[in-house]
């Protein structure tokens, strides 16, 4: 019978696979087992009722004795597992939230069992090394024209944008000033507030799209008598926008920016935290052209490239950018060291302990190589379209307009924002489908509220999307609260 003492074993060294191995199987039977309970993309019954079974399946969360560790995997895995939204679901598609390869999952268990830590090189030998090749390959596909591409690993688009601001505030003049559409990410914002910067100048995105006759405008625009220098700008675009996937026209927008570079010593970010895998596929890497002329990049691959969270980067086409990072801390890059050629990893993160993140991305490439990722981007593209071809072939339905990477906005014709919203709300709250919202232009040319589908499933089938579609035609907003919810059972997916 195993006791709470068996919990204390270590997952490292030679001994630690055989403590593993047993936990393992108890991890995967509770994943299966809570997946079966839920039957479905989402629990059914809203916040209140996922609280309250949560709270019957595991009591205490702070018990004066333990259990053991098959009986606390068992009983947390379960729990969590009944009550999770399941990007592997093809019908759970609200959120650039994907469904990570398994290969992804289990190099994370091993980098989770050996447990590098990235702020110096003797705590994590091998990882750093590799972490230092993998990050300026990838670079070199973002900038493949760069004098010396690099990459650092982040925790996704916030803190790249975050840096990419900061890295703009330390190389230009003082007195930095960001320039966004109404479409960028809100960590844009964010990143202002942050670093004590001006709020952004907000370009207004009436298409979706920032305008680069607009930018040209914002660069160029008379400064007051007391201003005569224009301060510098960092001008920040996005490569597929949260809200419809869409692309900003990157080359103009890049062409603008060194026209005025000459006057007013600006920069250029993209944002491409969405679409910056488009870069893998053949099909759609021309989507992205005039990404390689910005000065940083943000790049998620968890998003289209499939990993765990988290695994972002920010590049740059030249790692002399990275100067500014910089930071000294004598107990792990004591200049001596640096000296006698220990590598210095502080300057690589504004994070001090960090995971090795690298690990699940070179597993992945390792395993399926950039063209096996590439099909990945392909399949999800081409679902995405196929979902806008059942949506525009319905006429009780809307399409907002052909998706450019994979989401798809869509509507019931005529519906008000309110039964738009009552739509997504039943379905959530009936644990059948999870949709997102978003605002954009309507069928009259004012704002409305849309059904959003971010598909992230490759393996997302035509009767998955046929369903999604049924589902959402089956919901009556004016009696969506009347009927009783309605559940599939786990061989079917239909509704």
């Amino acid at each position: 019978m195993p006791t709470p003492a068996d919990a204390a074993r270590l997952a490292g060294a030679a001994a630690g696979p055989r403590a593993l191995r047993p936990l393992l199987d108890t991890v995967l039977a509770a994943l299966a087992e809570g997946a079966a309970a839920r039957c479905g993309p989402l629990p059914a019954g809203g916040p209140d009722a996922v609280t309250r079974r949560l709270t019957e399946l595991i009591g205490p969360t702070l018990p004066t004795h333990g259990t053991g560790p098959h009986d606390a995997l068992r009983t947390l895995v379960t729990a969590l597992a009944e009550g999770a939204a399941d990007p592997a679901d093809p019908h759970c598609a609200a959120h650039l939230h994907a469904p990570p390869l398994a290969v992804a999952v289990a190099a994370d268990l091993a980098a989770a069992a050996l447990n590098p830590s990235m702020d110096s090189w003797d705590q994590a030998p091998a990882a750093s090394a590799l972490e230092h090749r993998l990050a300026r390959d990838l670079a070199r596909l973002v900038h493949p024209r760069g004098p010396a591409p690099d990459a650092l690993v982040t925790t996704g688009g916030t803190e790249s944008n975050l840096i990419a601001a900061l890295l703009a505030r330390e190389n230009l003049p003082p007195h930095l000033t960001l320039i966004c559409g109404a479409n960028a990410h809100h960590s844009v914002h964010r990143a202002a507030w942050l670093l004590g910067l001006p709020a952004p100048t907000v370009l207004p995105t009436p298409r979706g799209l920032l305008d680069p006759a607009a930018v040209h405008h914002a660069l160029t625009t008379p400064r007051p008598p007391h201003r005569p220098h224009a301060p510098p700008a960092l001008v920040v675009a996005t490569a597929g926008t949260t809200d419809s996937g869409a692309i900003d026209p990157l080359r103009p927008i890049a062409d603008i920016v060194a026209a005025h570079r000459a006057h007013r010593p600006t920069a250029l970010h993209v944002d491409a935290a969405y679409g910056g895998p488009l870069l893998l596929s053949p099909t759609h890497r021309a989507k992205l052209t005039g990404l390689d002329r910005a000065d940083t990049v943000t790049l998620d691959l968890h998003k289209l490239g499939w990993q765990p969270v988290a695994a972002g980067l920010l590049t740059t086409p030249d790692r002399a950018a990275l100067t500014p990072l910089a930071q000294r801390a004598d107990y792990l890059n004591a200049e001596d060291d640096t000296e006698a050629g220990l590598p210095d990893l502080l300057g690589r993160s504004l994070r001090t302990t960090r995971r090795p993140d690298i690990l699940k991305i070179a597993a992945t490439l390792r395993a399926l190589g950039t063209s096996g990722l590439a099909a990945l981007v392909d399949r999800t593209c081409r679902a995405a379209a196929d979902l806008a071809g059942l949506v525009a072939a319905e006429p009780r339905l809307t399409l907002h307009a052909p998706p450019t990477i994979s989401t798809v906005l869509f509507r019931p014709a005529g519906a008000t924002d309110q039964h738009v919203a009552a739509v997504r709300r039943r379905l959530l709250t009936e644990g059948r489908a999870v949709l997102g919202r978003a605002r954009a232009h309507g069928p009259d040319g004012r704002p409305a509220l849309w059904l959003k589908a971010t598909l992230l499933n490759p393996f997302a089938q035509p009767n998955d999307l046929a369903a999604l579609v049924k589902l959402v035609l089956d919901q009556d907003p004016e009696h969506a609260d009347d009927r009783p919810p309605h559940r599939r059972s786990p061989q079917d997916t239909r509704p």
